[in-house]
């Protein structure tokens, strides 16, 4: 797992709940004593068990089922004001939430012109009637749909759409002798757009602003 991905994590448990939270969970997972009182670093590569101990530990003790804790970790990603250059690279994707989903499949290559190590799991984008979309990601780890279910209802808040966001489920890709945190799946979202222009939204521009 990419140390981004990793200290993103870290980083919406800590901001989203609290620091004490973060180091029961650094603690209770094992990660403490592997990585110390640091935590994950952003241009590492670790075990992805790792990365599932963090997430199940978090599960247990907030309560919260892990599928709803990954959609949170999606809307953070997009609304935390400190990762603003993540929300640019998304928004570069059109001028319109609609424009934002056809462009979806060419994310993974914007991506690696920002971090050319980090690897996105393939998304095709199909169409099932007006304003309905079917979004599917390819041989991902188990919950990255979860994440992408967050990252799409805050990026239509920030659009100023209204759209209505489902998980439909995943298949496990066939990986023989694989561990569990090792396996991949297909996992589709179904997307029904509503309205593109239901409120103004966040203000964007193209242009970086410039440092006072």
């Amino acid at each position: 797992m990419h140390g981004l991905i990793s200290k993103a994590i870290q980083s919406f448990l800590s901001d989203s709940y609290g620091e004490a939270l973060w180091e029961e969970v650094a603690l209770r997972s094992g990660l403490r004593l592997r990585l110390g009182p640091e935590g994950f670093e952003a241009m590492q590569l670790y075990d992805p068990a790792l990365g599932e101990a963090v997430l199940a530990t978090a599960s247990q003790l907030l309560a919260t089922p892990r599928e709803s804790l990954l959609e949170d970790l999606g809307t953070y990603l997009v609304s935390n004001d400190r990762l603003e250059p993540l929300r640019r690279l998304l928004r570069f994707g059109g001028v319109s939430f609609t424009d934002f989903l056809y462009s979806l499949d060419d994310l993974g290559g914007r991506t690696r012109l920002a971090v050319p190590e980090l690897q996105l799991p393939e998304l095709t984008l199909s169409e099932g009637g007006p304003g309905r979309f079917i979004l599917t990601c390819h041989r991902c780890r188990a919950g990255f749909g979860h994440v992408m279910v967050g990252v799409l209802r805050a990026l239509a808040d920030d659009y100023g759409a209204l759209a209505v966001l489902e998980h439909r489920g995943s298949r496990r890709r066939a990986s023989l002798g694989s561990r569990r945190a090792d396996q991949h799946f297909d996992e589709m979202i179904a997307i029904e757009l509503h309205d593109p222009a239901y409120h103004a939204g966040r203000r964007f521009e193209l242009a970086v602003p410039e440092a006072h």
